[in-house]
C-alpha cells in the first residue's frame, strides 16, 4: 500500500476502511506538562510559540497569555498535539513531542471569523500580580488567574436580554459584511488549504448550539432562559445558524474541508448538563439544518466536541445529523467499547484514560485494551481523552504513546 499522509488516512479511517491505520495524534498537553517533560528527557528543539494575531475569533484569550508571557509556557495553556485543530484560543502548537514520538501533522482550522465582526476592543478592567480582569474580543468580561494560567472565567456576559441581543445582532452579527470576516492573508491561507496534506477543519471553538450560548451568555442566564425566554434562545440559534451558513457558503465555494466540528462541552463527569428534551427543542433542529447544509456541500464527517460522559445524549446528536464525537472522556466513566457496540457507525476520536497513566505500565496496558478493540472496527482515531496533565511523567507518556503507536501500526500488518 502506498504511503498515505495524515489527511488521506483520516478520510479512509472515517469511511471505516479497516485496512488503513489512523493518524497518530494527541488531543494535546497542558503547558505545565510540556515544560516538565523537558526536564525529564524530551528533546527541546522547537519550543512552542504563540501564533501571530489572526484578526479572527481564534485570538480569544490572547490578553491572558500575554499578561504572563515569559520564557516558560503558562501552566494552564493548551499545547495542541494534532487531534485538536489549530489555531484556536491563542493556544500553541506542539512540534517536539510530535517529532520525538513519530506523530502526524496537526489538524488545521479554517481561519475565518465566526463570532463578532467588528470585534470588541480588548480593555483591561483591573490587573495586579495575581489576576487580570478584562473585556475580550467577544465583549465578555473575564477574570484570569495568573498563577494557574488556565482559561479565564466569565464574570459578565455580553447577552443578558432581548435589548442587548438585538443590539449585538445589528452591530456585530450582520450578513452584510461577510468579506470583513476573512483575514487579510486569506489568499495565502487558501493556497495552503487547496494543496494540503493535513486535515482541514471548519467550525470549532466556540461555535455550537450550547457552547456558543454559554460562551456569550453564561451558564446561569442560559439555563434560566430555556424556561423564561425560549423565544430569545431560538432567535440566537437561528441567527448564528444563518450567519455561519453564509460564511461557510463562501469558504466551501473556494476550498473543500475534511471535517466539521461543533464545540459544545455540554457534558460533565456524571452526564449531560442539559436534558435530552431540552436538546430536542432548542438544539436538534438547528443541528439538522446545519448538517443538512454541510452534507449538501460535500462535508461528510461532522463531529461534536464535548468533554465528560456524553453517552445518554448521543441519540440527540445523531438525530441532528452528527456523524462523530470526541474526545470520549473515559476518565469520566465513558465506556468506549459500549459506545461502539451501541452505535457501530458513530465515528470516534480520543477515548484513552489519561488519568490512569501515572499508575504505571501495567495499568497503561490495561487502559489500551478498549481502544485496541475499537481500532479493529475502523472509524476511530485513538488518543488521550483530553490534554495530558503534568502528573504524567515523560517516561510514562513515552511508554503509553509507544504502545499506542504499535497498535496503530499493527492495523496495516
Amino acid at each position: 500500500m502506498a504511503k498515505m499522509n495524515a489527511r488521506e488516512r483520516f478520510r479512509e479511517v472515517m469511511a471505516f476502511n479497516t485496512r488503513v491505520a489512523p493518524p497518530k495524534w494527541e488531543f494535546g498537553y497542558w503547558g505545565g506538562s510540556y515544560d516538565h517533560w523537558y526536564t525529564q528527557g524530551l528533546p527541546r528543539r522547537r519550543y512552542p510559540r504563540f501564533p501571530k494575531p489572526a484578526g479572527t475569533h481564534v485570538d480569544l484569550y490572547a490578553p491572558c497569555w500575554a499578561s504572563i508571557a515569559g520564557d516558560k509556557l503558562p501552566a494552564g495553556i493548551g499545547v495542541l498535539g494534532g487531534g485538536l485543530y489549530w489555531p484556536t484560543q491563542t493556544f500553541v502548537l506542539d512540534d517536539d513531542v510530535k517529532d520525538a514520538m513519530g506523530m502526524d501533522k496537526s489538524q488545521i482550522s479554517v481561519n475565518v471569523n465566526l463570532l463578532m465582526c467588528p470585534q470588541f476592543e480588548t480593555r483591561v478592567v483591573e490587573e495586579d500580580e495575581e489576576q487580570l480582569t478584562y473585556v475580550d474580543i467577544d465583549g465578555v468580561t473575564r477574570i484570569f488567574m495568573k498563577e494557574t494560567g488556565v482559561i479565564p472565567a466569565a464574570v459578565d456576559s455580553v447577552i443578558k436580554d432581548w435589548d442587548g441581543w438585538n443590539a449585538l445582532k445589528e452591530e456585530r452579527l450582520s450578513l452584510k459584511n461577510l468579506k470583513d470576516r476573512f483575514p487579510a492573508h486569506w489568499d495565502r491561507l487558501l493556497a495552503s488549504y487547496r494543496n494540503r496534506d493535513y486535515v482541514l477543519v471548519l467550525g470549532g471553538y466556540p461555535t455550537g448550539y450550547f457552547g456558543t450560548l454559554v460562551h456569550l451568555m453564561g451558564y446561569e442566564h442560559l439555563f434560566y432562559n430555556y424556561h423564561d425566554a425560549p423565544e430569545l434562545i431560538h432567535d440566537i440559534q437561528k441567527t448564528f445558524t444563518e450567519l455561519w451558513i453564509a460564511i461557510y457558503e463562501e469558504v466551501l465555494a473556494q476550498t473543500d474541508v475534511d471535517l466539521y466540528i461543533f464545540w459544545e462541552d455540554i457534558s460533565a463527569g456524571s452526564g449531560s448538563m442539559v436534558a435530552p428534551a431540552t436538546m430536542d427543542e432548542f438544539m436538534v433542529p438547528y443541528y439538522r439544518r446545519m448538517t443538512d447544509f454541510l452534507k449538501s456541500r460535500g462535508v461528510e464527517t461532522i463531529f461534536v466536541d464535548t468533554d465528560g460522559n456524553c453517552f445518554d445524549i448521543i441519540p440527540q446528536f445523531l438525530a441532528g445529523g452528527v456523524t462523530g464525537m470526541y474526545p470520549m472522556e473515559a476518565s469520566c466513566g465513558l465506556d468506549l467499547v459500549k459506545v461502539r457496540k451501541t452505535y457501530p457507525k458513530l465515528q470516534l476520536m480520543g477515548g484513552i484514560a489519561k488519568a490512569e497513566f501515572p499508575k504505571g505500565r501495567t495499568r497503561i496496558d490495561e487502559v489500551l485494551e478498549p481502544p485496541a478493540e475499537v481500532l479493529r472496527s475502523g472509524g476511530y482515531v485513538p488518543f488521550g481523552d483530553h490534554l495530558i496533565p503534568p502528573e504524567v511523567g515523560w517516561e510514562e507518556f513515552k511508554y503509553y504513546r509507544g504502545r499506542l503507536n504499535h497498535l496503530i501500526d499493527a492495523v496495516e500488518r
